[in-house]
């Protein structure tokens, strides 16, 4: 008797231990959940934009560093030297429209000076043409006076003087007005060569805009020397030395982005019907078993590679021979952002994870993952 309620006894406290067990890990049982989880950030990598022998290493390898600091520097001598010439090219430049400007001006003074001489050219022309008019009618009386013998040769000779000056004086006039038009098209091609000499006028000058944006870029090339973090991460796999040749948009540096670690839980596909980005999700990572980390499902997988019908050994699809009355399920990758990470977590990409997504809406207790579920 006594042995059977000892018996009894013990049932009823292993059947309270599996209670308060199930209790407790009710959310592991009535949630999806997955051991099949990883640790994932941003991996971004670092390039130089120019190439050179690199003169100095400022970093270690699995450093934390901080966007801006300085990662190494290429020998910036050659650049120095290119954004000096650049510089004195756009310097020379600016001296030249200068001088084309100080030429264009001169021009159009001129022009505006010939211009201004042509109606007094035609004044003097109408003038001397209205007197040559005036002394070719009074030849032509005292050519009939003459005729008649009223007047002396003398007279006549006088008067056809005064007509041949008359004469000489319109035909210098023609020529000054002539001068006067010619002079005014000289100046107006020499504007217009200087002008075309120029280009158009700053700020949309060719010539300087091209010159300027040469020393923008040998300007930059100097900066680029010194090639800095873009992100807060941490370094990893670091094999610079002194000395080695860095080439332009080669990679040089990697840099784990420290502001964008999540997990990429992998769900079997039956568990998807039941899961939608917003959902809360607890995290428990296998190197920290006993702090669960807080995060929240951002996007599902919309689509994963076919194992079958890609392409074998002398092109013929890759076919997996299958159990007709078993199926495995595939599974699915899930993006769960982290929300509340500890500051003792240390996060390492690439790590085991597991994960389970509270999807009943009710908020449950941080309770991490059972040690066999991880």
């Amino acid at each position: 008797m006594t042995h059977a309620r000892n018996l009894v006894g013990t049932l009823a406290i292993v059947a309270v231990a599996i209670a308060l067990l199930a209790w407790r890990y009710s959310d592991y049982i009535a949630n999806p959940w997955t051991r099949a989880g990883q640790v994932a950030a941003d991996l971004v990598l670092i390039a130089p934009q120019v190439s050179g022998p690199i003169v100095e290493v400022a970093v270690s390898d699995n450093q934390l560093v901080k966007a801006g600091d300085l990662l190494f520097r290429i020998d910036p001598r050659p650049y120095d030297a290119a954004f000096a010439e650049a510089e004195a090219a756009f310097r020379q430049t600016e001296n030249e429209i200068m001088v084309l400007n100080q030429q264009i001006e001169a021009s159009q003074a001129s022009v505006e000076q010939y211009r201004a001489l042509i109606p007094s050219a035609e004044s003097q022309l109408r003038a001397a043409r209205a007197t040559r008019e005036e002394a070719e009618r009074n030849l032509e009386r005292v050519t009939i006076l003459l005729d008649q013998g009223t007047v002396p040769q003398t007279r006549f000779d006088a008067q056809r003087r005064e007509y041949a000056v008359d004469v000489a004086a319109e035909e210098q006039a023609e020529i000054g007005l002539l001068n006067a038009k010619s002079a005014l098209t000289q100046a107006q091609a020499t504007l217009a060569q200087a002008i075309a000499n120029r280009g158009a006028p700053p700020p949309d000058n060719a010539r300087l805009n091209r010159a300027a944006a040469a020393l923008e870029t040998a300007r930059l090339n100097v900066e680029y020397t010194e090639v800095r973090a873009s992100v807060d991460g941490y370094l990893t796999n670091l094999s610079l030395r002194l000395g080695d040749q860095a080439v332009a948009h080669q990679p040089l540096v990697a840099l784990i982005d420290t502001n964008s670690y999540w997990i990429d839980a992998y769900f079997r596909e039956t568990f998807l019907a039941d899961i939608a980005p917003g959902n809360p999700a607890v995290v428990t990572l296998m190197g920290y078993p006993g702090q669960p980390i807080e995060g929240v499902v951002e996007s599902i997988n919309w689509g994963i590679a076919p194992t079958d019908g890609t392409t074998g050994a002398g092109l013929l699809p890759n076919v997996r021979p299958t159990f007709e009355w078993i199926r495995l399920a595939q599974r699915v990758p899930v993006k769960v952002r982290l929300t509340d990470v500890p500051e003792d977590v240390k996060l390492v990409v690439g790590t085991t994870a597991s994960v389970l997504v509270r999807t009943s809406g009710e908020e449950g207790a941080l309770v991490a993952a059972p040690s066999f579920l991880q």
